[in-house]
């Protein structure tokens, strides 16, 4: 099974984030970054629960910097919850599901 969280790029960004008519969950991540891999699991449960109503997308900042500038995202994993363009919410750090959907709202 493929994954539910779509891998996106910053020529990508704009359209798949900031002009969604959904609200929008980026997890901003390294593949060498330990507690990232510990959340993805968790963000997939989230996507597998929530993907009808929430899109679901993750961000390489070692290949992507200028989103990570952009959104001064100085720890990872960061995971942020976007709505019509805008950071709503943002959790820094490894959480599990639950506590990932009671901060967005989710649960």
């Amino acid at each position: 099974m493929g994954s539910l969280v779509k891998e996106i790029n910053e020529s990508e960004f704009d359209a798949e984030v900031l002009s969604a008519s959904t609200p929008v969950v980026v997890d901003f991540w390294a593949p060498w970054c330990g507690p990232c891999r510990l959340v993805a699991p968790e963000i997939e449960k989230l996507a597998a629960k929530h993907g009808d109503t929430v899109k679901f997308v993750k961000v390489n900042v070692d290949d992507n910097r200028d989103i990570a500038i952009r959104y001064g995202i100085m720890s990872i994993p960061t995971i942020a919850k976007f709505e019509r363009g805008q950071v709503v919410a943002q959790v820094i750090g490894a959480r599990g599901a639950d506590a990932l959907a009671k901060e967005f709202g989710l649960a």
